[in-house]
């Protein structure tokens, strides 16, 4: 959930989901659970702070794969349209895109709009954050968060990640948004996602249901 985006409507949406984002953190911090910020290419931002320590001072944890981008699988792009596995460089529901196919990269931070308590941790990092799964012993991972069809499944520490480290993840549906600009609307796009997660990788629920204690069954 980074400070600024190159697509005028990415941003937009990340900014209009962020309260409701920030509230269920909020409620599943005070129930215990162990809150991880993954501001990709921003950690830096964080140095110092007791949240970025946290998951620096983590003990090594040996990981059963390594870490990296983890791609589209041969059966996924067969289920799901191009503009969706390969999105153009806007997000925009608009006749021509808000930028050109080399956009700058404006982020440098998580917006501040989610609070960053002492008690979470900060990495961009998936060895650290396996680190700190493995420390607390956590097998259960709720994903919140952007792009869902680019990030949530594709970085060291996304959906695909997870899976293939043998945790359990699960795709807060409505705490995520897609990037793409398929003529089909930008709604049904990022339904399309989720519900192609909800086939191959793992389930979903609902900022209530986690807020609920409402887990699936994987």
């Amino acid at each position: 959930m980074w400070d600024a985006h190159h697509c005028v409507s990415a941003a937009r949406r990340a900014a209009d989901m962020a309260p409701r984002l920030n509230d269920v953190v909020r409620q599943l911090r005070a129930d215990g659970a162990l809150i991880i910020h993954a501001p990709a290419d921003c950690a830096d931002f964080y140095a110092g702070t007791p949240a970025r320590e946290r998951a620096q001072r983590a003990p090594h944890a040996d990981a059963p794969v390594e870490f990296g981008w983890n791609t589209w699988h041969a059966d996924e792009l067969a289920a799901l349209p191009e503009s969706l596995t390969a999105p153009e460089s806007c997000s925009c529901d608009t006749p021509e895109p808000c930028c050109d196919a080399r956009p700058v990269r404006p982020w440098i931070r998580q917006m501040a709009s989610i609070d960053i308590d002492a008690s979470d941790a900060v990495s961009d990092d998936g060895q650290e954050i396996f680190n700190l799964l493995t420390q607390f012993d956590i097998t259960d991972v709720a994903v919140v968060g952007v792009h869902t069809n680019i990030c949530v499944l594709s970085r060291w520490y996304g959906i695909r990640q997870l899976v293939y480290l043998g945790k359990r993840p699960v795709l807060c549906r409505d705490l995520t948004d897609s990037f793409h600009r398929d003529p089909r609307g930008h709604q049904w796009g990022t339904d399309a996602v989720v519900a192609h997660i909800e086939r191959r990788w793992c389930p979903a629920v609902s900022s209530a249901d986690l807020v609920a204690g409402r887990w699936p069954r994987h």
